[in-house]
C-alpha cells in the first residue's frame, strides 16, 4: 500500500486542487478510514482563510466529518473491524483518501443509510448535542429558536428538538423557500428575518427558552430580548461579527445564561462522550429515518473549490458534501 494519498490542498492565491500528500498513520488507538464523503462546514471556510488553524496535532487538511470504511485498526482499538461502513467527527483531515479517527469518534453506518447520507451527519449531530441538549439542556415541552434554520445545524436541531418532544420550534431563515423547507423537516414557525421581525414574532409565540445562534452581532442584543426567564443562549458562530455592545441588565433581570461552544478542539475524550451519547439517544430514530440527514448538493472531490463557493454564497439548504460516488 502506498504511503502517499489524494487530498485537497490549499495553495495561496489558486483554486483548491487535488493533489498528492502523506497518507496519516494510525495511532493506537485510532482507525484507519477510507473515505467515501467528506462533509462542508463554514469552519473550512474560515480556516482556509487563516483564521480556524487546527488544534495542535490535527491534520492541516480540511474536512471536520466523513463517511467511508475502515481499512486498519490501531493496536489498542476493539469493537470494530475491517470492512466496518462508518461514519466520524474529525478535528481535520477530511477533505482527504484516507483519514485517522479516534475510535471514540466513529458511529455505524445504519444499514438504511449511503456514505453520502452518514457524512451529512456527524458535526451536525454533536453539535446540535454538545450545545442544545448539553450546554442549554432543552427539554420537553420548552420552546427553541434557532437561527440559520436551514443550514446543516439548523435542519438537524429542528428534528432532534423534535425528536425530543420541544413544545415549540421556532427558526429564522432568509427565504420564503428556506421557511417552507424547515417547516416541512418540523418548524412549527419560520420567520423570514429578510422580510419579517424576529424579535416581534418571537414574543408573540412566548419567547424561547433556548436559542442557538450562528448569527452574533445585532443578534445578540435580540435574543437576550426574546428569551424567557431563565433562558439559555449559545453561540456557536459569529457570522456577523464578535464584537458587540450590549446591553446585560436584561440578563440579570431574566435569568439568562449566555455562553458559547466550539466542538472542533475538545479532548477526544469528551468527544467520545458526546458520540456516545448521540449515539444511544438520537441514532435508533436514524436507523428507522425517523431523523434524516438534509443534503443540498454532492459534489467530486475534484470540484471542492466549486463547493466551497456554493457555501459561501449562503443559498444552500441542508448540507453540502465532496463524495467520490459522483463524477
Amino acid at each position: 500500500m502506498s504511503d502517499m494519498m489524494q487530498a485537497v490542498v490549499v495553495t495561496e492565491g489558486e483554486p483548491l486542487s487535488l493533489g498528492q500528500v502523506p497518507k496519516p498513520d494510525c495511532g493506537p488507538n485510532e482507525v484507519l478510514v477510507k473515505v467515501v464523503t467528506a462533509g462542508l462546514n463554514r469552519a473550512d471556510l474560515v480556516q482556509r482563510a487563516g483564521r480556524y488553524p487546527p488544534p495542535p496535532g490535527a491534520s492541516q487538511i480540511m474536512g471536520l466529518e466523513i463517511s467511508g470504511e475502515i481499512v486498519a485498526l490501531g493496536t489498542e482499538v476493539s469493537g470494530w473491524s475491517v470492512g466496518d461502513r462508518v461514519c466520524a467527527l474529525l478535528a481535520g483531515g477530511g477533505y482527504a483518501e484516507y483519514a485517522a479517527v479516534d475510535a471514540g469518534s466513529l458511529l455505524p453506518i445504519p444499514d438504511n443509510l449511503s456514505f453520502d447520507e452518514a457524512g451529512a451527519l456527524p458535526e451536525v449531530m454533536l453539535t446540535v448535542w454538545a450545545n442544545v441538549f448539553v450546554r442549554c439542556g432543552l427539554q420537553a415541552g420548552e420552546i427553541l429558536l434557532v437561527h440559520g434554520g436551514t443550514s446543516g445545524i439548523g435542519t438537524m436541531a429542528i428534528q432532534m428538538a423534535k425528536h425530543i418532544g420541544a413544545g415549540k420550534i421556532i427558526v429564522t431563515a432568509g427565504s420564503d423557500d428556506k421557511c417552507a423547507a424547515a417547516k416541512a423537516l418540523g418548524a412549527d414557525v419560520a420567520i423570514n428575518y429578510r422580510e419579517q421581525d424576529f424579535e416581534a414574532i418571537v414574543r408573540e409565540e412566548g419567547g424561547a427558552d433556548v436559542i442557538l445562534d450562528m448569527v452574533g452581532g445585532d443578534y445578540v442584543q435580540k435574543n437576550i430580548s426574546v428569551a424567557k426567564v431563565n433562558g439559555r443562549i449559545c453561540n456557536i458562530a459569529y457570522m456577523n461579527g464578535p464584537q458587540v455592545n450590549v446591553n446585560l441588565l436584561p440578563l440579570m433581570l431574566k435569568r439568562l445564561i449566555l455562553t458559547g461552544t466550539t466542538l472542533r478542539a475538545r479532548p477526544v475524550e469528551e468527544k467520545a462522550e458526546l458520540r456516545k451519547a448521540v449515539e444511544e439517544t438520537f441514532w435508533p430514530a436514524v436507523a428507522v429515518g425517523t431523523i434524516k440527514p438534509v443534503i443540498d448538493t454532492i459534489y467530486p472531490f475534484e470540484k471542492a473549490e466549486e463547493a466551497q463557493a456554493h457555501m459561501a454564497k449562503g443559498g444552500h439548504i441542508g448540507k453540502i458534501l465532496l463524495s467520490r460516488t459522483v463524477s
